[in-house]
């Protein structure tokens, strides 16, 4: 964030300036009808290029992961197996673990998709992308990637993966989703973090025993594939 001489802040994201709008030391921008028509717009972008998808997976981890890590090789074969398996592959466009999974669906000839968002630093789609769109705020860029997905595919990552887990959880335990499926990819990352889910806020009583099975966890691509198979069947298609 940038500032004036007066010490008023210049907002550096369209998400900072919305959610920074009644803040005294932060310049606001645009007008609200202003905000609720590029709202539209970034809705309304993705709507239309992504209007030909319906039977998408979203995959989501993290950013930071190098091609000669084996967390590369494991995300580059699950977008491989989806894409034989008839699926489209959705990432959020980036590097790291996005770009293996758009890379291995590049390598069978499945559509790879990226969902790309504005930060203030700046995040280069990867090369591995047929179709790719770049969104102003991160509510709509979620929207897309439910809407356009028949579940949700977790490789590890930071806290944007998690944001996008437990995000998916609670759509699924509100029923505002159903027979939507979220599998963690890798279960020495991600075992430790669902037992103390299971410790902490089962035993609390913050959740009931059936909340643990909203989450699958597997280490193999064609366990990917099977739960996403059984969940589009479940949705009305079989692959």
């Amino acid at each position: 964030m940038t500032e004036h001489d007066t010490g008023i802040r210049i907002p550096l994201t369209p998400d900072e300036e919305l959610l920074a709008a009644q803040w005294p030391r932060v310049e606001s921008l645009h007008t609200d009808e202003e905000r609720l028509d590029r709202m539209r717009a970034d809705l309304a972008r993705g709507f239309a290029a992504l209007a030909d998808v319906s039977c998408g997976v979203s995959v989501f981890g993290s950013a930071r992961v190098r091609p000669d890590q084996p967390e590369y090789a494991l995300g580059r074969a699950v977008g491989a197996a989806l894409g034989r398996a008839g699926f489209d592959v959705i990432t959020g466009g980036g590097p790291g673990l996005m770009e293996a999974a758009n890379r291995g669906a590049r390598d069978v000839g499945a559509r790879s998709i990226g969902l790309n968002i504005e930060l203030p630093y700046e995040q280069v789609p990867n090369p591995y992308l047929d179709v790719s769109l770049t969104f102003r705020h991160f509510f709509a860029r979620k929207v897309c990637f439910v809407r356009y997905a028949r579940g949700f595919v977790v490789l590890p990552g930071g806290f944007g993966t998690l944001d996008e887990l437990f995000e998916a959880l609670v759509l699924i335990q509100t029923d505002k989703i159903r027979e939507f499926p979220v599998v963690l990819v890798g279960r020495e990352h991600w075992e430790p973090l669902w037992a103390w889910v299971g410790e902490r806020l089962l035993a609390g009583g913050y959740l009931d025993r059936e909340d643990l099975a909203l989450a699958a966890i597997a280490d193999e691509p064609d366990e990917v594939v099977e739960i996403m198979r059984r969940a589009a069947l479940a949705q009305g298609t079989a692959l």
